[in-house]
């Protein structure tokens, strides 16, 4: 990924340092951080890229990183570098969707590797994020009752159904679900299932 930034959060000037030279010989972008509020403070969600992110920081350590980003909704994919790992915070960080954990000294085709893990997941990502922004525009479009309809007909319900839910004619249904059709540009109900899951059923 021509753009992947790799985005190194340590303490240590010095592994900084030789963390970025290492990572821009090997042909990747990098972005370093010494402070994790800080990175925290300017992160950019639509990026891509990971982090690579030392355990143990005063003030706000690794996992207190992971977790801020979690409850941002942020699906950052990140590398977790310890001299002092235990083997709950390994677990924690893995639980919460950590790439790697990788234990100081690391070889450096140990990290090459977690990166490339994390280009693929992150890949992944933006796709699903660019899906799901694209279905959110379409559906914005629609009236609020045309997306009360939509949301009938996704749950499985036929018109003559729809409309008594709704109290109105079968008739006002099908003009509803003609204008839903064509507004998202679609043919089906199968098609309008997938459309909306992007939205509001799909995990992150």
């Amino acid at each position: 990924m021509r753009d992947f930034t790799v985005f190194i959060i340590d303490d240590d000037q010095g592994i900084l340092d030789a963390l970025s030279r290492f990572l821009r010989a090997a042909g990747y972008k990098t972005k370093a951080y010494s402070s994790p509020q800080a990175f925290l403070d300017e992160h950019d969600a639509s990026m891509p890229g990971c982090a690579v992110l030392d355990l143990s920081m005063p003030r706000k350590n690794g996992l207190d990183v992971q977790h801020e980003l979690v409850t941002r909704g942020i699906e950052r994919p990140i590398i977790f570098l310890s001299g002092r790992g235990t083997v709950p915070a390994s677990v924690e960080a893995m639980k919460a969707g950590a790439v790697d954990f990788l234990p100081k000294p690391f070889k450096d085709d140990e990290l090459l590797d977690a990166i490339k893990v994390a280009e693929e997941r992150d890949s992944v990502r933006l796709q699903r994020d660019a899906g799901r922004n694209a279905a959110s525009k379409l559906i914005d479009k629609l009236t609020p009752r045309e997306k009360e309809v939509m949301a009938l007909i996704v749950r499985g319900h036929m018109n003559k159904n729809i409309a008594h839910l709704l109290g109105t004619a079968e008739r006002t249904i099908k003009e509803h679900r003609a204008r839903v059709m064509r507004k998202l540009g679609i043919s089906s109900v199968a098609e309008l299932v997938r459309l909306t899951s992007k939205v509001i059923t799909e995990p992150r």
